[in-house]
């Protein structure tokens, strides 16, 4: 495959591969002669864009015999291979790709000897998310090694789709210079937006790895408050163990499934009364597993809806207008110094003026 680079001049072009099919195919040495004289003119085209563009930089990529009725997105990979394929199925969704003049639709698409790619290599969503963003974060514990944030409910933890800036990641690389030098600024677990709460954040490298090792172990306590729809009953401890997986009616959300017809994982959430009334109940939720919406899909499951959960069934109340949880303790060993750590975030104000509003006594010692 021929391609064009900015950083070499335009008189040399590069060395073309596989343009002599092995089977002697005389029509294909046709169209490799010809695509071997396109190369050069390609080549001295790009080169010469590139010089007279200070900022974007463009390849193209000429197929050649080797590759030809392979994958466009196959090729593009293989064209421009130090490039992430992540980087460059962003640049195809933005429409920075084009097969012979015309913006390339389906990544899927076979190419044929001859054909040219054309790839504007600019930056993406994404590639320009990572940036750092100060934000005034709550860090409750700091050392060499690691540190511990509260996070507040409507903070994303992590660049995606609709929120590529204003993330934790975002606050955690303007705050702390070791953050840019470790994958994802440390952060080894998440939170959703609209839950607060405790979060152990890495500082190095080595610390990201034991403490990814411990969370898969499950030799880090993460313990939960929620407040939900309905008196709790008698039974003051409850134990869920039932699988997550995608919701099989609706993509959007989660739900408990049966693993013998739906994919799915383990799941288990002990869950202990607090304080409640015939309406409503504040309970201590334990997670054994990290599943995504572990809790809220196990509530649910249960016939009991976070308050303002409103994906699993729960509406407001109380002035509350997100789904009412919060991570309030965290434990573990420290990876390096192996002593032991346990910390704890009160009770945020629109959980504990909900439960002054309906009269419910939380005494913080007794949730612990």
């Amino acid at each position: 495959m021929a391609q064009a680079k900015k950083s070499k001049p335009a008189s040399q072009a590069p060395a073309s591969q596989g343009l002599v099919s092995s089977g002697g195919d005389s029509t294909f040495d046709e169209v490799a002669a010809h695509a071997q004289a396109l190369a050069q003119a390609l080549w001295d085209e790009g080169a010469d864009e590139a010089a007279s563009d200070g900022e974007a930089e463009i390849r193209d990529l000429l197929v050649t015999a080797e590759y030809h009725g392979q994958r466009a997105d196959k090729v593009l990979a293989q064209g421009v291979s130090e490039f992430s394929r992540n980087y460059l199925q962003q640049l195809l969704a933005d429409g920075a790709v084009t097969l012979n003049g015309k913006p390339l639709a389906k990544p899927s698409a076979k190419v044929n000897v001859g054909d040219r790619l054309r790839v504007e290599m600019r930056p993406t969503q994404q590639s320009m998310a990572f940036q750092p963003e100060a934000m005034e974060l709550n860090v409750v514990y700091e050392d060499d090694d690691l540190l511990v944030v509260n996070k507040p409910a409507g903070l994303v933890v992590h660049p995606a789709p609709g929120n590529w800036t204003g993330t934790l990641l975002n606050g955690l690389l303007a705050r702390d210079e070791k953050a840019r030098q470790v994958p994802r600024a440390g952060i080894v677990h998440r939170l959703d937006k609209d839950t607060s709460g405790l979060m152990v954040v890495a500082r190095n490298r080595a610390t990201m790895d034991a403490l990814v090792k411990m969370i898969a172990a499950r030799d880090v306590s993460r313990q939960y408050l929620a407040i939900a729809h309905k008196d709790w009953g008698p039974r003051k401890h409850r134990e869920v163990n039932a699988p997550i997986g995608r919701d099989p009616r609706n993509r959007l959300r989660m739900a408990v499934v049966d693993l013998a017809v739906n994919a799915g994982k383990t799941a288990r959430t002990d869950f202990d009364w607090l304080a409640g009334d015939d309406q409503r109940c504040l309970v201590r939720c334990t997670l054994h597993t990290g599943r995504t919406h572990q809790i809220r899909v196990h509530m649910a499951s249960l016939g009991h809806p976070l308050v303002a959960d409103s994906v699993y069934g729960g509406q407001p109340q109380g002035g509350l207008t997100r789904q009412a949880l919060h991570a309030f303790r965290l434990a573990f060993e420290h990876p390096v110094s192996h002593k032991p750590l346990v910390l704890h975030a009160p009770l945020p104000q629109d959980m504990t003026a909900a439960l002054d509003n309906w009269g419910l006594r939380y005494n913080p010692p007794e949730s612990l």
